[in-house]
């Protein structure tokens, strides 16, 4: 079981700007360009304007200038972030706002036969569970509904899948899936409605099961890394997690176009490291030169996912965990920016 790979506590040097955190998050494997030139229609990205959207849309777009393809890529959203839509069009997509709960509205949505579909909604669950359920379950019919004939990559989570023994090192795509909680209850639902059209009319997708993405400007090493240096305690109740540079992790979707098949191809999506939130916490203190102290004691459950399966496809990721980690310390050290938006991965019960 590896914990935290190998390497100097600097190695790397800092990203320092967030055009060039951008710059690096949207750079474009072999596997996504070879993915992207069997495309026969524009890409369209639907949740363009998430957390992941902007970047993946603009990866995207640099592959098919970069193999000189004639096709754009659509990027969809309701853009409700100011200046969101106009950074995704300067990157060269397209964009359209879009309110995917409104059947109206995808119904004027554009033809395309290759979609990544990444709307849904986690946190807000607790106290606004219907709307929860409506983006993660509704909304996905009415996708289909339109498109029945794309392949379709879809994003959806590791919290689909039970807590499971550190020592075991994560659920494997075809184990038994155990939600805890109403999120993950309904990322099981979305799955499932995306299996049901699969069945009824052979819809093509693949189903990414992500956790957690890495990007600086959020994710589990920020969060601890904030903790540390402000000197406040780490919990380390949910004593392991698996990381991956965002920029991998929206490769590896944008890759496995040409994977979507009936039934969904299903992937874990992360790093395959079992990473000790102790051990990467201490780690950060020997980096700020600060004490580090804690809260909890670590379970021997956790929420894991097990990578085999991408690694035979995709190979150990372009960005190492060492490399999250020295990026994560300088751009703590240097003050963000930030989203704010704490991943909460140490949460048991299901509430977000």
């Amino acid at each position: 079981m590896g914990e935290l790979g190998v390497g100097g506590e600097g190695m790397g040097g800092g990203i320092g700007s967030e055009d060039e955190l951008d710059e690096r998050l949207s750079e474009p494997s072999l596997a996504v360009m070879e993915a992207l030139r069997g495309l026969d229609s524009d890409l369209l990205i639907l949740g363009a304007g998430g957390k992941m959207g902007p970047t993946l849309a603009r990866m995207a777009a640099r592959a098919l200038r970069e193999i000189g393809s004639p096709y754009a890529v659509v990027g969809v959203s309701r853009f409700s972030q100011p200046g969101a839509r106009e950074q995704l069009e300067g990157w060269g997509v397209r964009t359209l706002a879009c309110d995917l709960l409104d059947r109206a509205a995808v119904a004027a949505l554009p033809d395309s036969r290759n979609i990544v579909y990444m709307v849904g909604q986690k946190f807000g669950t607790t106290t606004n569970a219907p709307l929860t359920w409506a983006l993660n379950t509704y909304a996905p019919a009415l996708v289909v509904e339109r498109f029945p004939d794309a392949r379709i990559v879809v994003f959806s989570t590791g919290n689909v899948y039970p807590f499971t023994p550190v020592v075991e090192g994560g659920s494997q795509e075809d184990d038994a899936l155990g939600p805890v909680g109403e999120y993950a209850a309904s990322c099981v639902g979305r799955e499932r409605i995306f299996a049901y059209f699969s069945q009824r009319v052979d819809l093509r997708c693949a189903i990414v099961r992500l956790n957690y993405a890495i990007a600086l400007r959020y994710g589990v090493l920020v969060d601890i890394a904030r903790h540390v240096l402000a000197q406040e305690p780490v919990d380390v109740t949910m004593g392991a997690v698996n990381v991956i540079w965002q920029g991998d992790a929206n490769a590896q979707a944008l890759a496995l176009l040409p994977h979507c098949a009936t039934p969904p191809f299903v992937l874990n999506v992360t790093g395959p490291e079992t990473v000790s939130v102790r051990r990467v916490a201490e780690r950060f203190g020997r980096i700020f030169d600060v004490p580090v102290t804690f809260t909890g004691a670590e379970s021997p459950l956790a929420l894991l996912s097990h990578t085999a399966k991408s690694q035979q496809l995709f190979g150990y990721p372009r960005v190492t965990l060492d490399q999250m980690i020295a990026w994560t310390a300088a751009w703590v050290q240097q003050g963000g920016p930030f989203l704010d938006k704490p991943t909460h991965f140490e949460t048991r019960d299901g509430r977000y």
